[in-house]
């Protein structure tokens, strides 16, 4: 059958199951089992089973519900009010003001997680009450989070860029070096488009606080130390090779639970509400996770993302258009799939190709990053949209329609990256790995 007509039905299944109401996960689930029992020959059954304990079992994921937790810990301390009181001193002459913390929180918190989700979901727990609360507009605030939240997957450490090394066979130390540049210069793009807005809409943006002086925004800005305490030891732990990702989440949460007794905010209510925030936010990331896996292994198995991968590989386009085209296909295979599977299902064919066009594979890594990072505030397997319409209670259209422009910011990102390819390999040539 073609490969076209079996991409519509998918769609039309997807589509379909969501209209009904159907949840996310069991949805994404739901159309890899109608794809792999029409058009393959794998029985459907056992692989559904053996797909979603592996997806649910991976040792890799542990790290999500530990860094969910230490943000639903920090959320019943004081640290998100103290966040923005030793911030909002230095952001109120900036126009936006406090709807910068979303982007710094997300770069900052980007530099422990590796992951957009966990990025997107512990920030979000800080940042959406309080600025809430302060009277910022909703599609605002959710709209600059979840694209602040994809710099979870840019800025090292990344499990994508780990994937694409080994696909590529490239050194994964120059991967994470090469995304520091491109991560900061997304956050500042973020925090451009903030302050155009803010310029555009200055009825919507709330009164700053009272002046202060110097003297004194250095004295409220004491009130940062807990978060950069606990950030430093969830850095440092990794950094400098004491734990793993997940061992410094780990690490994470011990010192949230710290800081919350120090705080005299820990008691028996609010630690037992924090697991139970926990516990709920991750059994709803964990349940789309397996359903995107399930539908990975069907879509490898009726061959979609291989033809197609090979049908571009077949254009013999030039090396502006082949950037443009993989852009698209890979925002399109987005819609269906999770980053690493994209990564893992399209290198071995794509790869020649790029090579045999003069890309450099460390460039061509970040902007693979930077493709997944558009795949996540898409519909309808854009993993932000499902934590933020999750935490907000919002519907997903609206979730999607108020991060569109972070999506087209985005696209923007890659053109300058195509453009100055230095972004993203200026480091790695000038450091010793």
């Amino acid at each position: 059958m073609n490969d076209f007509l079996i991409i519509g039905l998918l769609i039309v299944s997807l589509f379909g199951f969501l209209a009904g109401g159907v949840w996310v996960g069991l949805t994404l689930a739901g159309t890899a089992w109608i794809g792999m029992e029409l058009f393959s020959t794998r029985p459907a059954g056992d692989a559904m089973a053996i797909t979603i304990w592996g997806a649910s079992s991976s040792w890799t994921l542990t790290a999500l519900p530990l860094f969910l937790w230490m943000g639903e810990i920090l959320f019943r301390t004081r640290l998100s009010q103290d966040l923005f009181t030793g911030l909002a001193p230095w952001l109120n002459k900036l126009p936006g003001r406090l709807l910068h913390t979303n982007v710094i929180g997300c770069a900052i918190f980007a530099a422990v997680s590796g992951s957009s989700a966990a990025t997107c979901a512990t920030i979000g727990k800080m940042t959406l009450p309080e600025l809430k609360k302060r009277g910022y507009p909703d599609n605002m605030v959710i709209g600059t989070l979840a694209g602040a939240g994809t710099l979870g997957l840019l800025i090292p450490p990344s499990i994508i860029m780990i994937v694409y090394g080994v696909a590529a066979e490239v050194s994964i130390a120059k991967l994470f070096i090469a995304g520091i540049l491109p991560g900061l210069f997304l956050a500042l793009i973020f925090m451009g488009y903030i302050m155009i807005w803010a310029w555009r809409n200055p009825g919507l943006v709330p009164a700053a606080d009272a002046e202060m002086t110097f003297r004194q925004k250095v004295y409220q800005s004491r009130n940062l130390i807990p978060v950069m305490l606990l950030i430093a030891s969830v850095l440092g732990s990794i950094y400098s090779g004491v734990a793993t990702a997940t061992e410094a989440a780990a690490i994470g949460v011990l010192g949230s639970l710290i800081i919350s007794a120090l705080q005299g905010s820990l008691n028996w209510s609010t630690f037992k509400a924090s697991m139970q925030g926990a516990t709920r936010l991750y059994c709803m990331i964990a349940l789309i996770l397996a359903g995107a896996q399930f539908l990975t292994l069907s879509m490898g198995y009726i061959g979609l993302p291989r033809a197609l991968a090979e049908w571009i590989g077949s254009l013999g386009l030039s090396q502006f258009w082949l950037i443009i085209v993989l852009m698209v296909f890979f925002i399109i295979l987005g819609c269906f799939l999770d980053g690493i599977s994209m990564v893992v299902l399209t290198m071995g064919v794509l790869l020649p190709t790029v090579q045999a066009a003069g890309i450099d594979l460390i460039w061509f890594g970040i902007f693979i990053v930077f493709v997944v990072e558009m795949a996540q505030v898409t519909p309808p397997v854009g993993f932000n949209l499902f934590v933020l319409a999750g935490m907000t209670k919002r519907d997903l259209p609206y979730i999607a329609r108020v991060s569109l422009p972070m999506f087209f910011l985005m696209v923007f990102a890659v053109l300058v990256l195509y453009f100055v390819p230095e972004l993203a390999t200026l480091l790695p040539q000038h450091m010793k790995l």
